[in-house]
């Protein structure tokens, strides 16, 4: 069996390596990027935005799956742009502009393509629709996945507010917010590797405590108990990560009244309490959500997603387009996926061809759910 998966994995190696023509690799600004054509490039192109990445972690360029995952791009003759963007954990406003970067260098190098289509997940899907905001005039369409469709700050606050109300009723289980936010302690990210681990001690402490009210509180977030940890090891860095990028606390829950609990009474007794120290508009600021599109947007969201649930990113973003008037460049599809950004390929292909479909026709891509 383990020789039939070496010959399979083989073979997959051998077809990717035959499906790219062409790799250009450098440097733009400080940033590495990475274009792959295929052998049948037909003039097109596909910008690609990756997610939120661990400080410290390998970048996207040096992950031996990335063409694999551009497939679906390639294998329809588009060529493949991505920048690894010149900073780690959250870029999004670096990673607009670092693809915009990108996408000048390839017009003056490879000349101006046909058609470009901006693509990506999580918080790639974030600078995605940034982009098609920002510099939509350079595109044709864009494909957002598990997007973090949201205000970059009420996504955030979210992950504050559960640490927040978490630390208030499971004591001594996760670091408390004042620790994550005291810029007086040397900074450390958190190793991906030890996540596994970590998590799973979590999960035996907040059980330990009060499996019920775990339970519910999950439940308060939209997720699965066993996802609880994961997130709540996730969202650590993501703070820590926004603490050193703005010099501070760009939070401030010290009048907020949370509710949706089994006892909101002692949850607001108990929830750890933080003012500001810094403007939030250092980091979120730069191109803040505004759901003011001008080209098509096809969004894909799996039906259950632990770090970017529905409800905090399409949702939202949803209303924002509704606002503007510009409900007829936007759709979405959603699949039964488990877990965040969980597609299978031919899921993303058939959204992508959906959003070139909506392109070249003019009629609005379907929206709903996709198999």
């Amino acid at each position: 069996m383990k020789q039939f998966l070496m010959i399979c994995l083989l073979i997959s190696s051998r077809l990717m390596a035959q499906q790219v023509a062409k790799t250009d690799t450098g440097t733009i600004n400080g940033a590495r990027y990475r274009i792959v054509f295929p052998e049948n490039w037909q003039k097109k192109l596909v910008m690609y935005a990756h997610g939120y990445e661990f400080m410290g972690s390998p970048a996207q360029s040096k992950n031996p799956d990335w063409v694999k995952r551009m497939a679906v791009f390639l294998e329809r003759g588009f060529a493949v742009a991505a920048s690894d963007y010149q900073y780690q954990g959250f870029a999004l406003p670096q990673g607009v502009d670092d693809t915009e970067a990108l996408r000048q260098y390839f017009v003056k190098t490879y000349g101006r393509p046909d058609s470009t289509f901006m693509a990506g997940h999580s918080m790639g899907g974030g600078v995605s629709i940034a982009v098609i905001e920002n510099y939509g005039q350079a595109y044709d369409g864009a494909l957002p996945m598990c997007p973090l469709s949201s205000r970059p700050y009420l996504q955030c606050r979210k992950e504050f507010d559960m640490y927040a109300t978490f630390n208030g009723l499971f004591p001594n289980v996760v670091t408390s917010l004042h620790t994550i936010f005291d810029l007086s302690k040397p900074y450390q990210a958190q190793d991906a590797r030890s996540m596994g681990t970590r998590a799973a001690n979590i999960k035996k402490a907040m059980y330990a405590q009060d499996s019920l009210l775990a339970v519910a509180f999950a439940k308060r977030f939209d997720l699965k108990p066993d996802d609880l940890p994961f997130s709540l090891f996730f969202n650590e860095n993501v703070l820590r990560d926004l603490a050193q990028k703005t010099g501070g606390n760009p939070f401030d829950n010290i009048n907020t009244i949370y509710s949706g609990f089994p006892n909101d009474w002692l949850v607001n007794q108990k929830a750890e309490r933080l003012a500001a120290t810094t403007d939030p508009e250092k980091i979120f600021g730069k191109y803040d959500r505004t759901g003011n599109i001008n080209k098509p947007v096809l969004a894909l969201h799996t039906i259950y997603d632990q770090l970017i649930p529905p409800t905090y990113g399409i949702v939202n973003f949803e209303n924002m387009v509704h606002k503007q008037g510009k409900d007829h460049f936007f759709s979405v599809n959603y699949t039964n996926g488990q877990g965040h950004c969980n597609f299978t390929p031919q899921q993303t292909a058939r959204a992508f061809d959906a959003l070139r479909q909506w392109v070249k026709t003019g009629r609005k891509a379907k929206a709903g759910f996709v198999e």
